[in-house]
């Protein structure tokens, strides 16, 4: 029985931290280095949250679905989940984040970190969707 409690906990800080960082847009007390500091928390919360996932989807497609031989790379394993109909939204989606999260390991303008801000709501989304599939379980 494969064990998802990592993969609930990355999800629920990572909304809860992005649901924060919304907020403090309304907050006129904050100043500009904690703003900052938000928007970090919340891409390293989703770099933490897109690294369980993927290696949770991988051991799914090994100990339940019975595949062999999964190159030990996101990327591959999002098109193994996505021809087993296990993706909430297209392999093309999956790519982008594989894409954000690469991007935010070698930031050095903060375009990639705007990026991954951008897509963190429908990655949250989708990844909800996608713990909901596996584990049969709404998030809590």
């Amino acid at each position: 029985m494969m064990d998802y409690e990592k993969l609930q906990k990355s999800l629920i800080h990572l909304k809860r931290q992005f649901e924060n960082h919304q907020a403090a847009d309304k907050r006129s007390e904050l100043s500009e280095l904690d703003r900052e500091a938000l928007a970090e928390s919340v891409i390293q919360r989703f770099e933490t949250c897109y690294d369980t996932l993927w290696k949770i989807l991988k051991r799914y497609l090994t100990d339940e679905l019975g595949l062999v031989e999964i190159p030990n790379s996101p990327k591959p394993v999002f098109r193994l989940a996505n021809e087993n109909n296990l993706l909430p939204s297209p392999a093309e989606q999956w790519l982008r984040y594989a894409n954000a999260r690469t991007g935010t390991a070698h930031d050095y303008n903060g375009l990639n970190a705007t990026e991954c801000l951008r897509i963190v709501p429908q990655f949250i989304d989708d990844a909800v969707k996608l713990y909901q599939t596996l584990t049969g379980e709404s998030l809590q």
